[in-house]
């Protein structure tokens, strides 16, 4: 609704017919004895508060409103809602040890005897309770959402950025801006006796931006006359000291490494709305203070691809150190930690909260008028950031002089919008530097990776020879960024100029740039020193390029390691933002070693962790590896799913890379339902070289599965041209299992005993390549050939090997062609080779199993055994389930494995006639 809502006697509360609506759900709720929870957030002044003292004048029963206490110690907060609720001090003391003990907080609750009649708990500024508190408070929440007991509900309120928990049935509203007519009524009653002249009226709506909190402090500090239109308003009326008022109460509790990220990510927005032009999002500041919030814009942090080359950008962790606050990647990262950070795509950064990020810059400001200082605290050296404008007398601009006119017009709320102010202008090359490198981690996090590419590479210019260590980083993010775009050119573009680039980092970009110019000697010599040197490194950014060099090496075993170094480093330092790039990497790095559980398991939590983090680009590819574990299993309907989640981000932000594991992971599953000629069809792309081809680091990789597909579409003229191609590059020694893969499609292609020399060629390579899922698939393509040349004896080892191996690589689609294969040759193929089964036969059934085994018929068996056939086929019917068997042509493989000193021997008489 619009405009207030004036209870008798309650507080007054303007645009909130929602949240209203979801209070009285839960009172509905409570009264009908189901309980309930119901979040409520919102930034500071947008009337968490206000709503929880509505709730509870509107609650029917007994309402109880319990504040964060000023004492944070373990349990203070568990103790201040107990002595609200308890009737006397004493019964509270016995509620809080219940709450300690076992009993947990919501019998706790229960013990106090508030189920009597309906009660409404109302828990204000959650984020501010202990932690001891707070996990209690969740715990008896997941008990309420669970088992709904008793009359009791639970209204929360929490700021914005503070990450509630997971409540089954749990309902959350979030506090927005108010509307104009919203706005207009509060301003009405924050002015009773004479309203606002209109011109200062519609300064204060416009400044105040529907921003409850910042209306009323900004009228507040204003006199009579001045809302009358008699003395002019300060300018802007929405200064430095109301954003105080409003924000200073978070920014005081935030740590003091919190307040130095927002205070360097305010001036690079700052810096980066003048390199931005008009429509970027970001804070102009001028020479008088005003400031202009902009829209909430994500920037991004320390993203990646899973591509060698991976330079996880994370510059100073969470400890606050003086490199930290100087460098905005590490800055980002530490405030997408904090949660204070919206990242989105377009380059742009900002904050989730505009006001948050002026009411940072300004407290940034107060120690240091009059002069100049980086944010934060430039020890060691940093450089310092202007942003008083320039020296007084300097030529007035065309936007001091538009500015000019919007004072002569009345608009002086306005004039600071106009443009870009000197202060920016001012900034320095290092300061402009920066804001290029943000806007492109915006850009890589989740936007076009080739824009990222760009502002990168504009970033490492202007901070060449200035801010060595963030030039480094930007030329390698840039490099990542065309990697993940499939531009060999724009990597070897990144990769060069980086005179600021020294020891291993300097070898890993000359390794790179050898590989990517088929220069593999000069190659492995600089990317081996790389990889050795891992032991020696902490920074979970070196390892990751230590990881990504083995991978470019073929060592996916000193890949998986490392990257999982470097994934325990980045937990073990609180780098939010940069565990979903480790899980990335660890992700591809199993995915290329065969070992797709593991993958898995990497990839669903990196892509739990990119979700939350905003980092649309490092899902997409999460969602690649996911549909390529998919098609492994056979499950047809996953793959769709992760595959068109990969594709549709990939299609709009230029992700090859993904796009093209996506694709793979499509064909894959439609050769398994065995449509050969459209999986087929979709490889073709991919193994074609050039820019319409798919992404030149896989397109090897899929070679193999494009062979084996083609051969089975009839398209063995380009399997032929394919084959070639890639034995010559498995020769180059990059890719482990790749001379074994090479062998296995000579095979496919030859004919009659050429091709059983090169199934046994493919399968002793296998033995010394660590991928055992890729020895598998060879062991199941032999086998199929050997069968179906009518050699069943032949074919059953190989296809057991390759079932086995399928079963413990949880890899069902393959294990159950496996079993097809084995069926078809008369062998067991499930677990009826285990002597133990048969031993837990009868002696009766053992003694069936051999006769039938030996090819005896039932009415046989009967006549040696005196039964009559209807029981030896029931007893049959037992043998066979008991061995996970379904025909009695398995029987003969299944009793060959029997323990021969468990075996039952059969007489001669029991062989049928004429054997």
């Amino acid at each position: 609704m619009s405009g207030a809502t004036h209870p008798a006697g309650g507080p007054r509360l303007y645009d909130r017919a929602a949240e209203l609506a979801a209070v009285a759900r839960l009172s509905a709720r409570v009264a009908s004895g189901h309980g309930g929870v119901l979040f409520v957030t919102g930034n500071p002044g947008e009337g968490r508060t206000a709503l929880l003292r509505r709730a509870a004048h509107d609650f029917p029963g007994t309402a109880h409103r319990v504040g964060a206490p000023h004492h944070r110690g373990p349990w203070s907060a568990a103790r201040a809602l107990f002595a609200e609720l308890a009737p006397t001090p004493a019964a509270g003391r016995r509620a809080l040890r219940l709450a300690r003990g076992e009993g947990g907080l919501a019998r706790a609750v229960t013990a106090l005897a508030v189920e009597r009649e309906a009660v409404l708990i109302c828990v204000d500024d959650l984020h501010l309770w202990d932690a001891h508190s707070r996990a209690a408070l969740a715990a008896a929440w997941q008990e309420t959402g669970t088992r709904r007991p008793g009359r009791v509900g639970w209204l929360v309120s929490a700021a914005r950025h503070h990450r509630l928990p997971e409540v089954p049935g749990a309902e959350t509203v979030r506090l927005g801006r108010l509307t104009v007519p919203g706005a207009r009524a509060m301003l009405g009653d924050l002015c009773p006796e004479a309203a606002p002249a209109p011109p200062v009226g519609e300064r204060l709506l416009d400044e105040a931006a529907g921003h409850p909190g910042v209306l009323a402090a900004a009228v507040r500090r204003l006199t009579a006359p001045q809302l009358a239109g008699v003395l002019p308003l300060p300018r802007p009326a929405v200064d430095d000291s109301v954003l105080a008022e409003v924000y200073g109460g978070l920014l005081e509790r935030l740590p003091a490494a919190s307040r130095r990220r927002l205070a360097t990510v305010a001036v690079v927005a700052l810096a980066g709305r003048a390199g931005a032009g008009a429509g970027t999002a970001a804070y102009g500041v001028d020479g008088g203070g005003g400031s202009t919030p902009g829209g909430a814009v994500r920037g991004g942090g320390g993203s990646g691809r899973s591509a060698p080359g991976g330079a996880a950008y994370g510059g100073g962790g969470s400890g606050g150190s003086a490199r930290g606050a100087r460098a905005p990647a590490g800055a980002l990262e530490g405030l997408v930690a904090d949660g204070l950070l919206l990242r989105r795509g377009g380059g742009a950064v900002g904050f989730e909260d505009p006001f948050l990020g002026r009411a940072a810059l300004a407290s940034a400001r107060q120690p240091w008028r009059g002069g100049t200082r980086a944010p934060g605290g430039s020890e060691g050296g940093a450089e310092a950031v202007p942003v008083d404008g320039p020296a007084s007398g300097a030529a007035p601009s065309a936007d001091r002089r538009a500015a000019g006119a919007a004072l002569a017009r009345g608009e002086g709320h306005r004039a600071d919008r106009l443009g870009p102010p000197a202060a920016v202008r001012a900034l320095s090359p290092v300061a402009r530097g920066r804001a290029q490198l943000v806007r492109g981690l915006a850009a890589l996090a989740g936007g076009p990776v080739m824009d990222a590419h760009e502002a990168l590479l504009q970033a490492a210019e202007l901070l060449r020879g200035r801010a060595p260590v963030e030039a480094s980083d930007a030329r390698f993010l840039a490099m990542e960024a065309a990697w993940a775009g499939g531009d060999v050119e724009a990597c070897l573009a990144a990769l060069g100029g980086g005179e600021d680039v020294r020891g291993l980092e300097r070898d890993f970009a000359d390794g790179l740039r050898a590989a990517l110019t088929v220069r593999l000697d000069d190659a492995r010599t600089a990317l081996v020193r790389v990889v050795a040197g891992d032991g020696g490194a902490d920074d979970p950014r070196l390892l990751l390029r230590a990881g990504a060099a083995a991978l470019v090496l073929g060592d996916t075993a000193a890949a998986a390691r490392i990257h999982a170094r470097a994934l325990v480093r980045a937990r073990a330092e609180h780098r939010t933002a940069l565990l979903p790039h480790a899980l990335e990497q660890l992700a591809y790095a199993e995915l290329r070693a065969g070992r797709y559980g593991r993958a898995a398991l990497a990839a669903r939590e990196g892509l739990r962790s990119a979700e939350s983090t905003g980092q649309h680009n490092v899902a997409a590819h999460q969602h690649a590896v996911l549909a390529l574990v998919a098609s492994v299993k056979g499950d047809g309907s996953l793959v769709a799913e992760h595959a068109g989640r990969a594709l549709a981000t990939a299609g709009a932000h230029g992700l090859v890379q993904a796009a093209t594991l996506a694709e793979w992971a499509l064909a894959r599953a439609e050769r398994g339902r065995g449509l050969a000629a459209q999986a087929a069809a979709r490889l073709v792309p991919l193994v074609r070289p050039g820019p319409r081809g798919g992404h030149f680091a896989l397109r090897m990789l899929v070679v193999p599965c494009f062979v084996e597909t083609a051969v089975a579409a009839g398209r063995e003229a380009e399997a032929r041209d394919a084959a070639e191609e890639y034995a010559a590059w498995a020769a180059l020694g990059v890719d482990g299992p790749a001379p074994a893969q090479s062998a296995r499609c000579r095979a496919l292609l030859a004919e009659g005993e050429a091709s059983a020399y090169w199934f046994r060629e493919a399968v002793r390579r296998h033995d010394g390549c660590g991928n055992d899922f890729e020895r598998a698939r060879t062991l199941l393509a032999y086998g199929t050939w050997l069968r179906r040349r009518r050699r069943p004896g032949d074919a059953r080892g190989p296809l057991r090997d390759a079932l086995v191996t399928f079963e413990r690589a949880a890899a069902e689609g393959w294990a159950e062609h496996a079993r097809s294969e084995l069926r078809a040759t008369g062998g067991a193929s499930g677990g009826a080779t285990d002597p133990a089964a048969l031993r837990e036969l009868t002696p009766q059934q053992q003694r069936i199993a051999r006769l039938v085994a030996g090819g005896a018929t039932n009415q046989e068996v009967a006549d040696h055994l005196s039964l009559s056939p209807r029981t030896v086929d029931h007893h049959l019917r037992g043998v066979f389930a008991r061995l996970g068997i379904r025909s009695r042509v398995e029987l003969p493989a299944v009793v060959d494995g029997w323990d021969a000193d468990r075996e039952v021997p059969a007489p001669a008489a029991a062989r049928p006639p004429g054997r």
